[in-house]
């Protein structure tokens, strides 16, 4: 792994958040072409399903990772018309079984935090639980946590309707309380 840049390699395991060490995504994106052949946009997609909305690597995160794969011999790309396809050489697979259990482990909680974000939606989104009721979700919960979510609900009601601006702020807070509640309070550098 030497020369390698950035990343988990130190031990220090998958950080949450929104993002990635550079390592860790060129890591990720080399597993990604192992399965087939891809386009940048193709993998952003991807990442974005995957972990259901939570991880969106913008084109100037992906873009950059892919030049670096292909400078270091790790990715060879195919230009096809204004697209290029990006192919994991032969050294870009062994890297990729020499970190193999990090890969799965970081793309195991990808997907993980996608099936949370999915119930979380269905959570606050009363179009997507088909026509089952809020009270339904949480039938028996009378604790903080449901007087918390009725306090959350009328805020946001009383907010409504919000500016370009203050949609980006109430955004950013939900989340911020989404992935402190994911990380179960075990947040990297605490």
């Amino acid at each position: 792994m030497r020369g390698f840049k950035g990343g988990m390699m130190g031990g220090g395991g998958f950080r949450m958040g929104r993002k990635f060490a550079a390592g860790d995504l060129q890591l990720v994106i080399l597993a990604l072409l192992a399965e087939q052949p891809r386009h940048g946009y193709e993998m952003i997609k991807l990442l974005e399903e995957r972990s259901g909305g939570f991880y969106v690597p913008s084109p100037g995160v992906i873009y950059p990772a892919l030049t670096y794969l292909e400078e270091t011999g790790l990715a060879d790309v195919e230009s096809e018309g204004t697209k290029k396809l990006y192919r994991i050489t032969e050294s870009g697979r062994k890297l990729v079984e020499e970190n193999r259990s990090m890969i799965e482990m970081t793309l195991g909680k990808l997907e993980k935090i996608g099936a949370k974000m999915a119930h979380v939606r269905r959570i606050f989104d009363p179009e997507s639980r088909g026509g089952e009721r809020e009270d339904d979700v949480f039938p028996e919960d009378k604790s903080e946590v449901a007087a918390a979510r009725m306090l959350l609900k009328s805020a946001l009601r009383l907010r409504y309707p919000w500016s370009k601006d203050e949609a980006r702020r109430i955004a950013g807070i939900l989340e911020r309380a989404a992935a402190d509640i994911l990380s179960g309070g075990n947040r990297s550098g605490e």
